[in-house]
């Protein structure tokens, strides 16, 4: 506590020592770690927006409403005062070498200073909001309230525009904060719709991190880049570990990869491509063997529940069972046109496949045809079985979901998707179906039709679902190129977090067995998989007492009674 208005901006001492805060009541001051103040900076005439350190710790730089630049020493004496905008300073910045300050204001430029006030060079920078110097100090970010990220070099050439949205109209769409990764080579974003997203210097999205519930008005990744803290309007900080959900691609398919699926003894991954392969791989990313004998693509892939067996379906109008040593034990034939799908049932008695050619068979394990259903008046796209293996679930190109018992009887018809059924998946209770459809949804079903909810992000058709283990959380790959998870917990399904690192459309996902990988599958030629640890409660929750902890213990604001919160909730949950 000491400032008389809202705090708009904090930074650390390159050292950590010194706390430096600017506040819309016109002061910048400097803390001990601790919380005692050691000094109050005063001049301005109006609110202060931003402070900075330069390199070495020994000068701290201010913006303010007034329009003017001050820069003091460390201990408090004012070093010198300039005014170079018409409008209001938003930001300002040291450059990584020390040698020359940033500055953003709302008079549209983007002006860099030497450290004796003398202007070096004025950019046009439209709405910009925030800046940020590359480590290298050779790029200059800016956070514009049009929507956009801007990339400059350090002779003010504009490098790149990111767009965020397509609509850069809604006022919802403002960047508020933009931030380098440490190496340089990650940019964070923060904006108004509540979201952070991280970029690549090329300005492809690389991943959306969704979790506050209002805007996101300031980012900041640790010294080495495994975490990054976004502080918003919800009055939340979040702390997300990037190490954690950064993920591991898997290269070696030849075109593109329509399927994944992880064993269920969790220590082996099976991809199926257009290039007429199936590989198998090592959880860690080696490749073990490639399956070949398939005529055409391969579109499905899927373990027997006892991890020794593989089912393949193929373009060439068969499945075909595998040993997992690769060995091929027989081929399925009898449908008329490309398989699309093949699953076994939670039992291990039964193989079901679904074509092309409108219609889904039943075989024995042992490769024997059981029964053909019909009924679909399109393809069939995929199917499903139920936890018990005693239900059967189709999702079809006629837009439908139908529902059948193991003996081919037709128990309802699923009809309010309004596009083509692209996959469908029972919960692992087997309480819920859901199905993911051309039309851009995903829905929920009761096992009596009742629809329980639609969820809408994807901007293209969704491809592929998956349950994690836990039932608790749901997967989606999109042709928009992204993964999305959704929380099925409560009665509010909300999207947690959007996974964006392949290049084409995403054709499958699958969680592991212990619920803490999902592998995804692309046209890119790629199989990903995202260690998802980091998006649980518990090791959020742990992670931020972590970080905090010693802030409760120290500072002198909290009460006795406050300090050990960490330890009532991670006793409480």
């Amino acid at each position: 506590k000491g400032h008389r208005d809202g705090v708009v901006s904090v930074r650390f001492s390159p050292d950590g020592q010194t706390i430096a805060s600017a506040s819309l009541d016109g002061t910048v001051k400097l803390w001990r770690r601790d919380g005692s103040l050691l000094k109050t900076l005063q001049g301005h005439t109006k609110g202060v927006l931003s402070v900075s350190f330069s390199p070495d710790g020994q000068t701290i730089a201010a913006a303010s409403q007034d329009g003017v630049i001050k820069l003091w020493r460390r201990d408090g004496n004012e070093k010198l005062s300039w005014k170079g905008h018409s409008e209001r300073v938003s930001d300002v910045s040291f450059s990584p070498d020390g040698q020359t300050i940033a500055s953003a204001s709302g008079d549209g430029t983007l002006k860099l200073w030497g450290l004796d006030g003398a202007l070096l060079k004025t950019i046009q920078a439209a709405n910009i909001y925030r800046i940020s110097f590359s480590p290298d100090g050779k790029m200059i970010a800016g956070a514009c309230l049009d929507g956009t990220v801007k990339l400059w070099s350090q002779d003010g050439h504009l490098l790149k525009t990111i767009k965020g949205r397509d609509n850069l109209e809604n006022d919802e769409n403002s960047v508020l904060s933009v931030s380098f990764s440490p190496n340089g080579q990650t940019i964070a974003s923060a904006s108004k719709d509540g979201t952070v997203k991280l970029w690549n210097l090329k300005g492809e999205l690389q991943m959306t991190l969704k979790g506050h519930e209002f805007w996101v008005y300031s980012i900041n990744f640790n010294p080495d880049g495994t975490t990054l803290a976004s502080a918003g309007s919800d009055h939340t900080v979040r702390l997300w570990n990037l190490k954690d959900i950064d993920p591991k691609t898997l290269k070696g398919h030849q075109d593109r990869v329509s399927n994944v699926n992880f064993s269920p003894n969790g220590q082996l991954v099976a991809s199926a491509s257009e290039d007429e392969t199936v590989k198998l791989w090592q959880r860690d990313g080696t490749l073990i063997r490639t399956l070949s004998e398939h005529q055409a693509g391969v579109w499905s892939v899927r373990f027997s529940p006892d991890s020794q067996m593989l089912a393949s379906a193929s373009g060439d109008d068969t499945v075909k069972l595998w040993k997992v040593d690769g060995t091929l034990l027989t081929t399925l034939k009898g449908h008329t046109d490309s398989v699309l799908s093949v699953k076994f049932s939670p039992n291990g008695q039964f193989i079901a496949s679904a074509s092309r050619d409108n219609t889904i068979k039943l075989w024995s394990r042992d490769g024997r045809l059981l029964k053909t259903l019909k009924g679909h008046e399109g393809l069939v796209n995929a199917i499903s079985f139920s936890p018990s293996s005693q239900q059967l679930a189709s999702a079809s190109e006629d837009s439908t979901v139908k529902l059948w018992r193991i003996d081919g009887t037709l128990i309802q018809t699923l009809k309010k998707h309004k596009n083509a059924v692209l996959d469908v998946s029972f919960s692992p209770d087997g309480q819920t179906l859901a199905s993911a459809s051309a039309d851009g949804t995903i829905k929920l079903w009761s096992l009596d039709g009742t629809l329980l909810d639609t969820l809408k992000h994807h901007t293209d058709w969704v491809n592929s679902i998956s349950f994690s283990p836990d039932g608790k959380t749901l997967a989606s790959g999109s042709r928009d190129k992204t993964v999305n998870i959704w929380s099925l917990e409560g009665s509010a399904r909300t999207l947690r977090i959007t996974l964006k690192r392949h290049e084409g459309a995403v054709n499958g996902v699958s969680f592991s067995p212990d619920g803490r990988t999902l592998a995804s599958a692309s046209d890119d030629q790629t199989v990903i998989l995202w260690n998802l640890e980091d998006l649980k409660l518990d090791t959020l929750l742990n992670r931020g007492c972590d970080r905090i902890r010693d802030y409760l213990n120290t500072n002198h604001s909290f009460e006795d009674s406050d300090r050990p919160l960490c330890d009532k909730i991670l006793t409480q949950k």
